[in-house]
């Protein structure tokens, strides 16, 4: 439009040109003339100024055609990254899961599966037997502890102590000779901010003894009642328990070594209108840090 209007100042000039030559006009035409112009030019400045751009120099449907590409290029874009994170995720964890896999498939074969445990061997003599073989990482002894079919899972630091551990199968512990397998599965850890973090907590572990299939009803004073007539006084006891499980758990710490040790003995015994089982601690009794030094 501003191109227009300046082919029509143009236009009007040679005009102007050609009339002055053939005759001269009067005044008056003169000044309308040169007002016309002054108003042309007004008007070149002013479409000059306008953004050809602007949505309102387009059509209606163009502009909504654009505006729905704009939504769809947007939409793609946005799904886009979506998939792109979805894809990510799916591969860190396919990634996370095969290393976990490949860690548990690495415990198994360091594991050796231990069965016919004598009722009185305990898990630190029998870590003692298979010390021989490599360096014992885990030891831990399942089963009811009255019989003779308890057994147990002994993990080592390499595949060379579970392979020289198979060797044993046979040797006489405690009153039966004990059958040693490669195991099929591998120990479950325990909590590693449960295990002793000092001398004196593992000093802790070894007057602590860890009670399971305490009745329901059994309160916290009679399980205290109950060690203490038996075994001797308890320093700290924590009962454990919620609406899942039809039975509950003990850790009891005594305050000797020897008490825990006769503890064991109690395994069988009958607490409220069940027979508990005790066997030792591995983490011991921590104290409860009040809830206002928490925050």
């Amino acid at each position: 439009m501003a191109a227009v209007a300046e082919n029509a100042i143009a236009s009007n000039d040679q005009f102007r040109h050609r009339s002055s030559t053939a005759s001269v006009g009067s005044a008056a035409s003169d000044d309308s003339k040169s007002e016309f112009q002054r108003d042309v030019r007004k008007l070149v400045d002013l479409l000059s100024k306008l953004n050809p751009s602007a949505k309102e120099f387009f059509p209606s449907s163009y502009s909504a055609e654009n505006r729905s590409q704009s939504k769809d290029s947007i939409s793609d874009g946005s799904s886009n990254n979506r998939r792109r994170k979805n894809n990510y995720n799916q591969w860190r964890r396919r990634l996370n899961g095969r290393g976990l896999r490949a860690q548990r498939e690495d415990s198994i074969r360091r594991t050796v599966y231990v069965a016919e445990i004598d009722q009185h061997v305990t898990e630190e003599q029998l870590a003692t037997l298979f010390a021989h073989c490599g360096q014992v990482v885990d030891c831990r002894v399942c089963g009811d502890p009255h019989s003779v079919l308890r057994f147990a899972f002994v993990e080592f630091a390499d595949e060379q102590g579970a392979a020289a551990a198979l060797s044993l199968s046979g040797t006489m512990l405690g009153y039966y000779p004990v059958r040693v397998l490669p195991s099929k599965t591998a120990i479950l850890p325990v909590n590693p901010t449960f295990l002793p973090r000092s001398e004196d907590e593992r000093e802790m572990c070894a007057r602590t003894v860890y009670c399971t299939n305490i009745d329901k009803k059994v309160s916290q004073a009679d399980v205290k009642i109950f060690f203490e007539t038996y075994c001797g006084e308890v320093s700290r006891l924590r009962l454990l328990g919620d609406h899942l499980h039809s039975t509950r758990i003990a850790f009891v710490e005594f305050v000797l070594a020897e008490s825990a040790i006769i503890a064991l003995n109690c395994s069988g015994m009958a607490l409220g209108s069940l027979l508990i089982r005790v066997s030792p601690s591995k983490t011991p009794v921590r104290p409860r840090v009040p809830r206002a030094m928490l925050h």
